[in-house]
């Protein structure tokens, strides 16, 4: 079956594939390895000096946190290609996914970065 739209609606095929994505994505988020890992995470997060953003990223509020988050972020992106590529969807979109699962299991006081550029508390 061809993807796509028919008669201007969405046909089985792309629905059936967007509807996994999401599934995938939500089941098979990985916590990345450890609790040694998740605790420092959350402890930066505690001291505000990394925060979340929309796109599924974590950011660096306080250079002290650069190695890290750059660290975090390159094995985010790498689960988000294999995902990607796994649903042939584009990054952004892996990524938008992966950050509402990781907003909503962020611990309270989480800085998150919103599209529009502001920084907010959880």
């Amino acid at each position: 079956m061809p993807t796509g739209k028919i008669n201007g609606q969405l046909n089985r095929r792309t629905f059936l594939r967007g509807a996994l994505l999401s599934a995938v994505i939500v089941s098979g988020l990985p916590i990345f390895s450890g609790t040694a890992w998740a605790d420092q995470l959350d402890d930066l997060r505690a001291s505000g000096a990394v925060g979340e953003a929309f796109d599924g990223f974590a950011r660096a509020r306080d250079s002290s946190a650069k190695a890290f988050v750059d660290n975090l972020n390159e094995q985010r992106r790498t689960i988000y290609v294999k995902r990607a590529k796994d649903q042939n969807v584009s990054v952004d979109q892996v990524g938008r996914v992966y950050a509402a699962q990781i907003l909503s299991k962020a611990p309270k006081g989480t800085w998150i970065l919103g599209e529009n550029g502001n920084w907010t508390q959880k």
